[in-house]
């Protein structure tokens, strides 16, 4: 966090702050406090995720530029030449729809978030159900949050079907983790707003949201993996690409798009320097000797590391007849690669810090998980139990 030193006063304060963004980078901004109200204002500024010493001389000059404009605007208030004003006249009456449809076309132009297009393009179908073209930011109101939450409880999981009487009717209630998604993208939409002051008021803030359900991760043993290791495939590159993913972790999505250029030495280790997918986030995963077998022979820095793969509906197919081939029963999904990575890391007695930083995670909670899956204390624990 950028730190400004404040001078308290009986006006106001004035704090730099920072936003993070989702490709790494951090947005900054002042958080003026000043009679009671608060207001902030975005300088345009921003602090880049910094590799090289010219980036990072980059990121001091902006911050002294940050610095600068906030101290000048608690000189401003200190001497009475700044006042808070929320501009909102040219706001009034922006449809809802019309806004939430912008957001979701401006994630369509990024093609790494289609997937994300796709949950947001999703809540768009159920919230045409739910309000009207006419519905402006001045109906989205706390009552308009919760309405739109229980609607959620009772949608159906396609929520074009009552409008189709061609289809037989059967209702088909939204999974748990959909309304949770949905609901987020109404916060995001209605926060978006909140920031650019079409609403003065945060209506979503008082309306606590869906709680995720947990499911099962399915995941291989070490015997599991041996045995697949064993077994041919139909396509030498799925086989490739999915044992690269239990023994480094990476997403399907980091692996098709991985190239030479983010293939590097690091002393004796092999280490890839890698945006993820789907976070955004910058990685430095060094990779066992074992998992660099499965890179091939290394070609030129814009070529694609596993130059054919693609993941589709077919890949899926014969991943699980690969595994039947080899005798596993279990239902696999080219995730499960990562699942078997972090259960795997955790049972050769890797501490959790280490196998979320190897993941990518950005909250430690998210590794948690699968020290449930697999937690030896518990397995100790039941163990004490005495013949009885």
């Amino acid at each position: 966090m950028a730190k400004q030193k404040t001078t308290p006063n009986a006006k106001g304060q004035v704090k730099l702050r920072e936003k993070a963004l989702a490709d790494g980078s951090k947005s900054l901004y002042l958080d003026i406090n000043m009679n009671g109200k608060r207001h902030k204002e975005y300088l345009k500024l921003y602090l880049t995720v910094a590799t090289t010493a010219a980036e990072r001389e980059k990121n001091k000059q902006t911050l002294a530029a940050a610095n600068a404009m906030a101290a000048r605007r608690q000189i401003e208030i200190i001497n009475g030449e700044f006042d808070i004003k929320q501009p909102k006249s040219n706001k009034v009456g922006v449809r809802f729809l019309d806004y939430y449809r912008k957001m979701c076309e401006e994630r369509l132009k990024t093609p790494d978030s289609l997937g994300n297009w796709g949950n947001w393009h999703s809540c768009l179908k159920h919230l045409e159900l739910y309000c009207d073209e006419e519905t402006t930011f001045d109906d989205v109101t706390p009552e308009f949050v919760q309405g739109f939450k229980d609607y959620l409880n009772t949608a159906e999981k396609d929520a074009q079907k009552k409008k189709d009487p061609k289809i037989a009717y059967v209702f088909q209630p939204l999974a748990q983790n959909s309304k949770v998604s949905y609901f987020n993208k109404l916060r995001a939409c209605i926060n978006h707003a909140f920031e650019e002051h079409i609403i003065d008021v945060n209506p979503i803030r008082t309306i606590e949201g869906f709680k995720a359900e947990e499911v099962k991760r399915e995941y291989l043993t070490l015997e599991e993996i041996r045995k697949l290791a064993a077994t041919p495939c139909n396509y030498p590159i799925l086989k490739g690409t999915f044992l690269f993913s239990c023994l480094t972790g990476l997403r399907k999505s980091d692996i098709e798009k991985l190239t030479w250029g983010e293939i590097q030495k690091f002393g004796e280790f092999t280490r890839i320097v890698f945006k993820q997918k789907k976070t955004g986030g910058q990685e430095y995963l060094d990779i066992s000797p074992q998992a660099e077998k499965y890179l091939g022979t290394r070609r030129n820095d814009a070529d694609r590391v596993f130059e054919g793969f693609k993941y589709g509906a077919w890949t899926s197919l014969e991943l699980k007849r690969w595994a039947l081939a080899a005798g596993i029963t279990k239902n696999l999904t080219f995730h499960c690669g990562r699942h078997t990575f972090a259960v795997l890391m955790l049972d050769l007695g890797a501490d959790i810090y280490t196998v979320s930083k190897l993941l990518g995670h950005r909250e430690l909670s998210t590794t948690q998980i699968y020290a449930k899956v697999l937690d030896k204390n518990k397995q100790k624990a039941v163990s004490l139990v005495p013949e009885i």
